[in-house]
């Protein structure tokens, strides 16, 4: 009997580039300031989507609290008494008030607050995953850099302005939707930024040392402010030092 040769296919990995690419860096006016230069390592790695789930789903998993719970029959108040004697009623037999068949027992099989939904991450993980969701936001458009962002007091009427006019660049008409329209990252918050954009649903201001995969797949748009500063910070965290 001749036997079946198995052919082999061959995986080939796909190339990472290695080169830094430009993007345009615009005013709070619109208009365009010049350009950065984005490391590859940060913005230029391809997609990948089980190792995106895997940190999305753990942190997520993360920040669950565990809220929900129900007392048993060992918890539940009184039941202490046999509710009639073994035999002789014509009734069934009972020990506890307080078991589960009874109005005002206890719960069988219901949610428990010591239940821990905790995953564990590895910071490699969480750092790449970042780096993936922030290239693939490059590569879709939906990253947008000004030079500054800065209110000297709080003021929500600028901060509505700020956002409308950078509406009017080529792709980012979304800044201005009613839902997860921009992220805005900034190297420092302040009071007066943070205050200038917390009446509006739509946008969430945070410093760049704290992205994350979670809140940036979260918004259509992620806007970043001093790309110079910002990058270098997330450059600072993709070290192996730091990751």
């Amino acid at each position: 009997m001749a036997t079946k040769k198995i052919s082999k296919k061959k995986v080939v990995a796909k190339e990472v580039s290695t080169e830094a690419i430009t993007a345009p860096v615009h005013t709070i006016g619109g208009k365009k300031a010049g350009t950065v230069s984005l490391p590859a390592a940060l913005f230029a790695l391809p997609w990948n989507a089980s190792l995106v789930h895997q940190v999305v789903t753990a942190m997520q998993a993360n920040a669950r609290p565990s809220v929900a719970h129900v007392k048993d029959r060992g918890e539940v108040r009184g039941g202490g008494k046999k509710p009639w004697k073994q035999k002789g009623t014509g009734r069934s037999r009972h020990g506890s008030s307080r078991s589960p068949i009874w109005i005002g027992g206890g719960v069988t099989h219901g949610p428990r607050n010591e239940k821990i939904y905790a995953q564990k991450i590895n910071k490699k993980m969480r750092t790449k995953a970042l780096f993936t969701v922030l290239s693939q936001k490059v590569q879709d458009n939906e990253v947008l850099f000004i030079d500054a962002l800065s209110f000297g007091v709080p003021k929500a009427k600028e901060a509505k302005g700020v956002l409308t006019t950078l509406a009017k660049v080529e792709g980012f008409a979304a800044l201005t939707r009613r839902n997860n329209a921009v992220l805005v990252a900034v190297p420092q918050v302040d009071a007066a930024l943070l205050k200038s954009f917390r009446n509006f649903g739509n946008v969430t201001v945070m410093a760049v040392s704290n992205l994350n995969p979670v809140e940036v797949l979260r918004f259509k748009h992620l806007l970043i402010a001093s790309p110079d500063e910002s990058v270098a910070l997330l450059e600072k965290r993709g070290s192996t030092k730091n990751a």
